[in-house]
This record gives structure tokens, C-alpha cells and sequence, in this order.
């Protein structure tokens, strides 16, 4: 077994103090979002972990790309009939976490997850290009499949079959806006006493904002 307990970060580069945060944490996260755009060594500051629960009752995690926010949540898309997309409906609930190692900055979301409207998977769909439209019809996302020449004959067919033509978006395909009712924001800080701030809704929709320990 290879012996890890050696390795060591100093997290040096910012604080995030009480009289430093917004008093809203979408206002929060985009102040931290566009810090990560133009980070350069941060290549998909989109890049987000989404985490449902399955039915055995173990959380699985996979990196989706965040597609837009706003005051009401994020948004991302996938196949609904996902191994991701088949727990969200059970649940309707989902954690997100950003991770920027570059800034020393991590955000937690739980999140109530519900699906866009049609009209909005419709114009994302058709803003992605061709090969990408084509893949979402072609991948029967999650599912066994006997290899990988099967997907690229279908795509192949495809190709042929749409060629000139606008491609439908599949009915089992779109997006979800996660809704979020609990942000953390963790900034790395010397001797492990890293800043947590986390935001918490409440029944009156203000968000009550506490520290925990790190």
C-alpha cells in the first residue's frame, strides 16, 4: 500500500470573512464564478460533481458542465433516463460541488432539483453543435451496450439520416434547474483552519448565513 501521509499543501492564497460575503449566495457564487473564468489554470470552471442517491442507498457522483445560473439555481442537462436522471425523479433532490484547486476554493449545494421547461431544453439543444445533437440521440445513456462500434454505426446512420435537416431533440433529454436550499463556501487557510461559510434558506426565503468549523 502506497503511503500518502506525507503530502502537504499550504492553503495561503485568500480568506472568506463574515463582513467579506454577500447576503444572497447566488451573489456570492457569482463573484466566485467569474474569479474561477479567469483563473488561467482553471480550464471548465462549469465543471460541477452531481450527486444522487441510488436505490441500494449509495450516493453516486459524476461531473456534468454547468450550462447557466441565475437568482433561481443552476442549470445542467442530461439524458432523463440517466442513471443520474432515474434518481433525480425518485428524489428530486441533488449536492453539487464546485472544486477549484487553484483558488484553494470549494462550494457544497444541496439542492431541490426540478425539470426546465421544454421550450428551454429546446433552445439548448439546438445552440449545441451537430455532432453533439446527434450524440444525445444516438447514446442510450447509462445502459449496457455490446461496444463502441455499436455507437458509431448509429451515429453514422444518423448522420446520413439528418444530413440538411434540423435534429428533434429526444423527448428524454433536457435540462434540470437544482434550486439550491443550502451553499457552503470553503476557502483554504493555514493549519487546516479553513473558512466555511455556509448560507441556509429559510421559511421567509432569507438566507441565514453561519460559520462552521473547519
Amino acid at each position: 500500500m502506497e503511503n500518502l501521509h506525507d503530502y502537504r499543501k499550504v492553503y495561503d492564497k485568500s480568506q472568506l470573512l463574515e463582513n467579506q460575503v454577500r447576503e444572497n449566495p447566488m451573489q456570492q457564487f457569482r463573484d466566485w464564478f467569474l474569479e474561477a473564468e479567469e483563473n488561467p489554470n482553471i480550464s471548465e470552471a462549469n465543471a460541477v460533481s452531481v450527486s444522487t442517491l441510488e436505490k441500494d442507498g449509495c450516493p453516486r457522483t459524476r461531473m456534468v458542465l454547468l450550462k447557466s445560473y441565475d437568482w433561481d439555481g443552476f442549470v445542467f442537462y442530461t439524458n432523463y433516463e440517466s442513471r443520474k436522471g432515474k434518481a433525480i425523479e425518485q428524489t428530486h433532490k441533488a449536492c453539487l460541488h464546485f472544486f477549484w484547486p487553484s483558488l484553494e476554493r470549494q462550494i457544497i449545494i444541496k439542492a431541490d432539483l426540478e425539470r426546465v421547461p421544454e421550450n428551454i431544453s429546446d433552445g439548448y439543444f439546438h445552440s449545441r453543435p451537430k455532432g453533439s445533437q446527434l450524440g444525445a440521440k444516438v447514446s442510450p445513456q447509462s445502459q449496457v451496450i455490446p461496444s463502441r462500434e455499436f455507437l458509431e454505426e448509429k451515429l453514422k446512420d444518423l448522420e446520413v439520416e439528418f444530413e440538411g435537416k434540423e435534429v428533434p431533440r429526444p423527448e428524454n433529454w433536457g435540462g434540470y434547474l437544482a434550486k439550491p436550499y443550502e451553499i457552503e463556501f470553503w476557502q483554504g487557510r493555514p493549519n487546516r483552519l479553513h473558512d466555511r461559510i455556509i448560507y441556509e434558506l429559510q421559511e421567509d426565503f432569507d438566507w441565514k448565513i453561519s460559520r462552521l468549523a473547519p
